[in-house]
């Protein structure tokens, strides 16, 4: 094809659909996908529907999209791993490869790391998008390109959970908010061997699917009282639910590693209180960034707190090893699937929770250009 028609986004709730053009040239060291599907993020929405997230805003048109899986159509002389029509997963964000943390092998934390739909840089939502060859991981066989897709929001979890939190065989995990990101944390852990797999979130619905789809024991959160603080909310509700799913401070009943995949302040507060003695939490929901927690437990206990960012090195390659040893099924999270013409529905479905029909959105792939949404 010859034309690389783009979804972008122009400005607040402001999208359309631009002509590109076409990158002619790549350098020796990378290669052009022919990206066929691409997810739709929490992030995307958030641009879309505010403009920026943090220090990040967008002030010129930009290409949204950066959870995608293509087709190689061009390779440079350098790249040896993959060949022409190669069904790979890309990883969105390249580096400079010279800093300390890349070379480190930390290379989300590279100050210069230009990444897909992250203003200022051009996203995936494209017929196609160049890349740096070593960004791009080779499907096996028996996966789809909408697996490869949702490599991206995997490598999230894997990051956060065996990264991060060092989560052991026949250990105790609690994840706050059964959104994608916190469906796959819980996958992950599953993957890794969990003993016990909590789940909380305030959508019943939610709960359920965590239930069938990992085994999660689930957990609604009480129902704040007017007369309370935050604080003293999430006290009352960590011992709730400690007293309700026979969690202990230590021990096999206790938890080893919570995540925090809402955002929302009382749930990394309720996450601290609940997690166990020695214990680990990561905090991979973005919120507001101004809350209130208490420390007392965090250093009674010496809980070490961390905050999780994308994916580095090893986490794209565990995470396809992951879905094609069939040890996490991607499949039952693809809840909507749509046309590229049809982005911006998909966009708005995201938003709501819910497309037209009622039926609630987990994860929303779009197909790219001329390709339809019941080719896997």
């Amino acid at each position: 094809m010859s034309n690389n028609p783009s979804f972008v986004l122009r400005s607040i709730e402001d999208v359309a659909y631009e002509e590109r053009s076409v990158p002619e040239h790549i350098s020796d060291t990378e290669v052009l996908v022919a990206i066929k599907k691409t997810g739709i993020c929490g992030s995307d929405v958030h641009y879309y529907v505010h403009g920026k997230i943090g220090d990040f805003i967008v002030k010129e048109p930009m290409v949204l999209g950066h959870e995608s899986a293509g087709v190689i159509t061009k390779v440079g002389a350098k790249v040896k791993h993959v060949k022409v029509g190669d069904k790979v997963a890309v990883e969105p964000g390249s580096t400079c490869r010279v800093c300390e943390f890349c070379k480190s092998g930390k290379y989300n934390l590279c100050p210069d790391i230009v990444f897909a739909a992250t203003p200022p840089y051009d996203g995936t939502l494209a017929r196609y998008y160049r890349v740096l060859g070593d960004l791009t991981y080779p499907l096996p066989e028996h996966l789809t390109l909408e697996d490869g897709a949702m490599m991206e929001p995997l490598s999230v979890g894997v990051h956060s959970v065996s990264n991060l939190g060092n989560f052991k065989f026949g250990q105790n995990i609690a994840v706050f908010g059964c959104g994608p990101v916190g469906l796959l944390c819980m996958a992950v852990a599953k993957a890794l061997g969990a003993n016990k797999i909590f789940a909380a979130d305030i959508v019943p619905s939610r709960l359920e699917f965590a239930k069938s789809y990992v085994g999660a024991i689930p957990y609604q959160p009480l129902s704040p009282s007017t007369d309370e603080s935050k604080l003293q909310y999430s006290k009352r509700n960590a011992e709730n639910m400690k007293k309700t799913l026979g969690i202990e401070e230590r021990g096999a009943n206790a938890i080893d590693l919570a995540i925090d995949a809402s955002g929302a302040e009382v749930s990394i507060q309720t996450a601290l209180y609940i997690v166990g003695t020695g214990g680990t939490m990561v905090q991979v929901g973005m919120g507001n960034p101004n809350i209130q927690i208490d420390l007392a437990p965090m250093m009674t206990k010496e809980v070490s707190f961390k905050g999780s960012f994308r994916y580095t090195h090893g986490d794209y390659p565990l995470a396809i090893s992951l879905v094609a040893q069939g040890k996490v099924d991607l499949k039952p999270l693809v809840t909507h699937r749509y046309n590229f013409n049809d982005a911006i529905a998909a966009f708005k479905a995201t938003r709501a929770g819910k497309s037209e029909d009622g039926k609630d959105v987990i994860k929303a792939i779009i197909s790219g250009p001329d390709v339809s949404p019941n080719d896997p």
